[in-house]
């Protein structure tokens, strides 16, 4: 039990359904969607539409998501990749002998097809209960009214409205400016948007109008972009990856998208006894700082679109997670190369939902980099992702750039079982540090025995491109021992990540949430 004369949160506990989400509007509506009869997909959509306009910087319709579905019945997960594809048209080669060693993150040939509506539309098609009209509703509503921004919001709002280029700066400033806590954003052609998904579906988006209006801003921008690309986008379901970390079962999503990287990262944590060590020690932060590093080498080397994957059964082998763990001194840090292979991003949202009758989601979603490409398109103002810089120009690699390919994606939806029991849907945003976020949730969780509020409000390190960053909440003695050890210790400008989860007591049947202190966001249920 936390002590309740120290700040922080308690866990949100109900008994009927939950949502928890980075906005507490989007949690709103979720709650609402379930109280009048939608279930956990119906509610997710719902809740992630809302966003677009709670948080236009982090995602929107331009962008991509992943999903893992725990159905109400008890079946196995499923997994869903809703990720965009390359415009036909990209070539590496192109882009090399122009003299590029690296996709430019805020140009047109960054731009993938967006794959999340098309998501959307699969999963309320196949697994929602109420019509997407309905569904859609608040998203229009507010779209077309505004809502305040939130200070998290503001404030990363505020170190990305750089990136907004052309037409997008009119619409996502306000006065030349980014919007202060408690100014009022709307997006009404986006409602315009919206309201053609309700009426037609995939087709409201990837056909007619809104296809033609994101081509055309596309090709005046540079990009190779074609109605027949968009036409072609279509989401896919695929089956999840798994592993076993201290009795907790750890399900994730296989490639493009990272989540070999967080198994492997908990495989090789395995070999160590986390347990032993104080949750916020220098032994804990370098042993982590560690594992991350050999697992996002491996991710560099190996992960890709599918069709191009060779080495994911090497990924995921006991046998590799061991000899990497062999690799880790106690006393001293490893120094690898600086991944060069994905741009650096931190702009994610991720939610979970779960229902009166289980079924339980775990969405994230996505425009990449904040406000994604910078590149609005000229009629409905949709912001276009810019996850082509996810690929490399390195010739060869599995992960290089062509036109039809899915790039190294970095956003992780994630669930846990406890001997063979569903027990709690979470993921974490960041970009990069999801894979180390995941790990670090779990093992608050099954090293610490810790509730998802604590576990998820913890302060983070993460090791990355040659310097090991720490939030505020480590003591100055860590930091020198960790220094001492040769890590380059920095600060981060930001707090790293956000993070949601619901816990189901598989005894009670109470549902008991989490919702990151690092953002604006809250649980709710019912």
């Amino acid at each position: 039990m936390r002590d309740f004369q120290q700040g922080g949160r308690s866990v949100t506990i109900s008994q009927n359904g939950m949502c928890a989400t980075s906005h507490p509007l989007a949690a709103k509506v979720a709650v609402n969607i379930l109280e009048t009869g939608g279930n956990a997909v119906d509610a997710g959509i719902a809740a992630a539409m809302v966003l677009n306009i709670c948080e236009p910087q982090m995602t929107g319709l331009g962008g991509d998501c992943f999903a893992l579905l725990q159905p109400a019945q008890g079946d196995k997960f499923i997994g869903l990749n809703a990720s965009g594809r390359a415009p036909a048209g990209l070539s590496a080669a192109r882009l090399r002998a122009a003299g590029h060693s690296a996709i430019p993150d805020g140009s047109a040939d960054a731009v993938t097809i967006p794959g999340a509506v098309d998501g959307f539309v699969t999963l309320s098609n196949d697994h929602g209960k109420l019509p997407l009209a309905e569904v859609l509703a608040p998203a229009i509503r507010y779209a077309e009214e505004g809502v305040p921004v939130a200070p998290r919001v503001a404030f990363d709002w505020d170190i990305a409205a750089g990136r907004l280029q052309g037409k997008a700066q009119a619409r996502y400033l306000i006065n030349g400016k980014a919007p202060q806590a408690g100014q009022v954003f709307a997006a009404p052609d986006q409602a315009k948007v919206l309201r053609l998904i309700a009426a037609q579906g995939r087709a409201g988006f990837y056909e007619g109008e809104v296809a033609e209006d994101m081509v055309a801003s596309l090709q005046a921008a540079g990009g190779s972009h074609t109605l027949e690309d968009f036409a072609a986008t279509k989401c896919d379901y695929v089956d999840p990856i798994s592993t076993v970390y201290k009795g907790h079962s750890l399900t994730e999503l296989p490639p493009n998208g990272h989540g070999a990287t967080a198994i492997l990262m908990a495989n090789i944590l395995g070999h160590f006894d986390i347990a032993s060590l104080g949750p916020l020690s220098a032994e804990r932060v370098h042993l982590e700082a560690e594992a991350a590093k050999l697992a996002y080498d491996a991710r560099d080397r190996f992960i890709a679109d599918p069709s191009a994957m060779q080495r994911l059964g090497h990924l995921l082998s006991p046998k590799t997670a061991g000899n990497l763990a062999a690799l880790i001194d106690p006393d001293k840090a490893l120094h690898l190369p600086s991944q060069q292979l994905e741009s650096v991003h931190k702009e994610t949202i991720y939610l979970t939902v779960v229902d009166k009758d289980r079924m339980a989601l775990s969405l994230i979603y996505s425009v990449f980099h904040s406000f994604g490409s910078g590149i609005a398109s000229d009629k409905f103002g949709i912001l276009l992702q810019n996850r082509g810089a996810g690929f490399t120009l390195a010739e060869g690699h599995p992960n290089e750039a062509a036109g039809g390919k899915r790039p190294m994606h970095t956003i992780i939806p994630a669930m846990l079982e406890k001997r063979g029991e569903f027990t709690m849907p979470f993921g974490v945003m960041g970009g990069q540090y999801q894979p180390n976020g995941h790990m670090r949730f779990l093992s608050n969780i099954a090293d610490y025995g810790m509730d998802p509020q604590t576990a998820i409000s913890l302060p983070r390190s993460f090791a990355h491109g040659g310097e090991l960053a720490l939030e505020r909440g480590y003591s100055d003695k860590t930091r020198a021992c960790l220094a001492a050890l040769g890590h380059n210790v920095i600060t981060p400008e930001t707090a790293i990540g956000g993070a949601q989860a619901i816990r189901i007591d598989t005894k009670s049947g109470v549902l008991i949430a989490g919702s990151d202190p690092r953002k604006d966001g809250c649980a709710l249920g019912y």
